[in-house]
This record gives C-alpha cells, structure tokens and sequence, in this order.
C-alpha cells in the first residue's frame, strides 16, 4: 500500500509550499541563466545591470540600433510599479515585433507576473519567450520549478502543465552543458549559475514525479538536486522522505526528513515528526 499523504497532511504541504516559495526561502532558483534573478521581481539594480549588459550584447551582434527601440527597452526595464512595466513591456512588443530585444522583454514581463503570481500570464509569456529563444535557461528552470510547486489537480489543464514542466526542465538540463559563457559573467559566477540551475531543473522534475505519484522517479530526481555538498529545499527533502517511504526505504527516508528537520522553516517540525515515524518503521 502506498504511503501517500493524509488529506490533511496535503493541506498542510501546499501551504508550506506557498510559503517557501513566496518568502524566497528556497535555495534552488537563487540564480539561473544569463545571470538573471530565479526569484519573484527582477527590478533591482543588480538584475537591471544585467540586462544592459545583454543590450550590450546584442547591440555587439548588430541587432538594437534604433536609438528609440533602446531607448524604450532601457525604459522598460528601469520601471518599478508592475502596472507601468506591462504597459511598457507589451508597447515595446507590439511596436518592435522583429527586435532582437523582444525575447529578454518578454522575460521581464514574465518576472512582473511572477511577483504578481499571474500563472497564467507566467506560462503564456513563457512560451512566448522560448518561442524566440528555445533555450533560454532562465525561463526553462524558473517556469519548470514554478508549474509543480503551484499544481492543483482540479485545473482543467492540470495534466498539461505538468507535462510542460517535465519537457522545460529536462531541456533545461540538456542545455546546461553547452551554454556559452555571457561576458559579463566571471568563470566563479557561470560554474555557480550552472550548477544552481541544474539543482533547481532535478527539484523540478523530481516534484512532477511526485505529483503523478511515481515515487521511483521523484526519488532519483530529488536525490540529484539534494546533494550533502549543496544546501537543499527543505521542501525537496520532505518529498524525498515521502517517496522513500513509498518506496520502503525507511532508513533513508529518516535521513531525508532529519535533514530536513535540521532546517528552519514552516516544514521543520513536520520533517522531525516525519524523521521519528520513519524510524519507528525502520524497527519492526
């Protein structure tokens, strides 16, 4: 019989969820491709630096020489009040729909959305984005990570978007490889960039493993981007000691869930409540 969770127990791990996931506590996403911010709003000055630093790029490429197409871009990404970025994000798209600007402009309307957590305009934006640029890491891991964790089954499209989680993250991690170096990014920051982004495409995929209950799967994923070197999702821990339950591997499903008990977190005393029961089962 499979050890899936109480009803309650759900209820409980869904706002834990959303809590992590909004508060920023999640370790994976803290930084994803291109150097780009994996977290809700991407309006600061370190992610806005970037971004002119990719005009740079482009403008090297021969793309962006309109002096008002750059002007409107620059514009774009220096707003603040998320209405005012949309209105500005869509204006530039619907006046420049042949730029070489249109897909980061696309991604930073897709970072409004997420702050707003628009998930429908989140997945529409994203396809738009991978449209023009198929392998864009940032949107690959960020929209493969969000799908799973936001889930609910009772969507009419529930089923599809896990499916679209599942083939962005495992194009994720076939990007990774042989994704060049952005030049404004040191050998440190890409190796960085890289690994993070490969942890945050595993935790992925190991959560759509587990919403479809094919614990096998989840375990092997979660185990890959909750490595002891690394410092986890506590989330992604909790879920590792539930597919190991399922899998009857009660010993490590205690060390997942004592790690995980070790953590700080609206999953800390449920970890430690789950780490004693796996132990219990570990005895007879």
């Amino acid at each position: 019989m499979r050890l899936s969770l109480p009803g309650l127990a759900v209820r409980m791990f869904s706002l834990a969820f959303a809590a992590t996931f909004v508060l920023g506590g999640v370790s994976h996403g803290q930084m994803s491709s291109a150097g780009r911010q994996a977290t809700p709003t991407n309006s600061g000055a370190d992610s806005l630096q970037t971004e002119l630093h990719m005009l740079t790029d482009v403008q090297r490429q021969g793309g962006a020489q309109d002096p008002q197409e750059v002007n409107a871009y620059k514009a774009f990404y220096r707003a603040n009040e998320p209405a005012k970025k949309i209105e500005l994000g869509n204006s530039f798209l619907q006046k420049y729909p042949k730029s070489a600007l249109d897909e980061p402009v696309e991604v930073g309307l897709l970072n409004v959305y997420y702050e707003k957590q628009d998930w429908k305009d989140v997945y529409a934006t994203a396809d738009s984005a991978l449209a023009l640029k198929p392998d864009d890491l940032y949107v690959l891991t960020t929209v493969g990570w969000a799908i799973p964790h936001f889930y609910h089954p009772d969507d009419a499209d529930a089923d599809q978007l896990l499916d679209k989680a599942e083939t962005y993250s495992k194009h994720a991690i076939e990007v990774i490889p042989a994704m060049p170096k952005p030049s404004y990014m040191s050998d440190a920051q890409f190796v960085a960039m890289k690994t993070q982004s490969a942890l945050q495409a595993h935790s992925a995929l190991g959560l759509v493993y587990f919403r479809r209950e094919d614990y096998e799967d989840s375990a092997k994923e979660m185990q890959q981007s909750t490595p002891s070197t690394a410092t986890p999702d506590p989330t992604d821990l909790y879920v590792l000691g539930v597919d190991l339950e399922n899998l009857k591997r009660f010993a490590d499903a205690a060390d997942a869930y004592s790690r995980c008990g070790q953590m700080p977190g609206p999953l800390q005393d449920r970890c430690k409540q789950s780490a004693d029961e796996a132990k219990k089962q570990i005895a007879q």
